[in-house]
């Protein structure tokens, strides 16, 4: 197996690991990895990282309902929102300067940051 085949495999296991384990992570750990280890277009990166995660949080969700961790009333509700943001988002991705979509992923990770650090 080339170097590079393992390293993919290596980084997707981790990924789903954080995805299950803290229901995050998948495109904070993905995209960068996409575009500056594998080389890949930023815009075909983010994309593909969309369709892992479509997997990883399908299996993630299977297990949390199985184990009754779910409230479908908010869940839905959240949903519908994120259906209407995702189109959005979507669309904003193959509009963006490449520039601009950089610093507003940049932006997003230091406002995550903060928010788990100290939130106490």
């Amino acid at each position: 197996m080339k170097k590079n085949k393992f390293l993919e495999i290596i980084i997707v296991i981790i990924t789903g690991f954080i995805s299950g384990f803290f229901g995050a992570g998948g495109g904070l750990l993905l995209v960068p990895f996409f575009v500056h280890g594998l080389k890949i277009d930023e815009v075909r990166s983010r994309a593909n990282v969309i369709l892992i995660i479509l997997s990883l949080v399908t299996i993630s969700g299977l297990v949390y309902m199985r184990n009754n961790l779910i409230d479908f009333n908010l869940g839905i509700k959240c949903a519908i929102g994120g259906v209407i943001g995702s189109i959005i988002g979507s669309k904003l991705l193959v509009k963006l300067d490449r520039k601009i979509l950089n610093i507003l992923f940049i932006i997003f990770l230091f406002y995550s940051s903060f928010k788990i650090i100290f939130s106490g």
